[in-house]
């Protein structure tokens, strides 16, 4: 393996997203491939990472750190890629819901997908129900994520749901759920297609629905 590939490996490993950029750019001069400097450079420690995560040596500090040095990584080769196939695996819309501030779990999950080639639009915060449906009307993805982290916001989890019923779309694409209150049995109840209550769980569950 080359030493550069190496170089950033240490820097996703340290959470260390300027080190990680530098040795990105210095391996795209080298001419090494895009999706070689993602697969073994990005994607081979964040499963180490992942490892350690669940068994409970890492915490969601040093998982958003090091998830952060990826995405500066990947900032920098994704326009090597634009018209490769890296980005075909799927299309996720992904939010947290009206009245809800919280980002920091979406962003990793967002950030962590967009690195195993899937395409990411990202509503935000706080999006009103009305927004998920009109985004899943326009382009048409095949996952819709849903953030919730307080008590207070997990109904509209399934509000977005009612809505989508409405519209007549609840059909037309995955529905995922989310967020520290939310549990499966709730997404059950409202008919979502999947449940994530942890990072790395959400990155199975999504990789599941759209393999199949």
């Amino acid at each position: 393996m080359e030493n550069i590939i190496i170089e950033i490996q240490k820097g996703i490993i340290q959470g260390d997203a300027q080190r990680t950029k530098e040795k990105t750019t210095m391996a795209l001069l080298q001419g090494i491939d895009p999706e070689k400097i993602i697969e073994e450079g990005l994607l081979s420690p964040m499963v180490g990472i992942g490892q350690r995560f669940r068994a409970g040596e890492l915490f969601i500090p040093d998982v958003l750190m090091s998830s952060r040095a990826m995405h500066a990584s990947l900032y920098i080769i994704k326009a090597n890629l634009e018209q490769s196939k890296f980005f075909d695996k799927g299309l996720i819309v992904i939010g947290t819901v009206a009245g809800d501030l919280h980002d920091i779990g979406k962003n990793m999950i967002s950030m962590f997908l967009e690195s195993q080639g899937y395409n990411i639009i990202d509503l935000g915060i706080d999006v009103p129900a009305s927004t998920f449906v009109e985004a899943v009307k326009v382009h048409k993805p095949d996952i819709l994520a849903l953030s919730a982290l307080l008590t207070t916001t997990v109904s509209e989890q399934q509000s977005v749901v009612a809505k989508l019923k409405e519209a007549g779309l609840r059909d037309k694409v995955k529905v995922i759920v989310g967020g520290g209150p939310v549990t499966i049995e709730f997404a059950e109840s409202i008919g979502a297609d999947g449940f994530g209550n942890h990072l790395f769980d959400t990155i199975d569950l999504v990789k599941r629905l759209t393999e199949n």
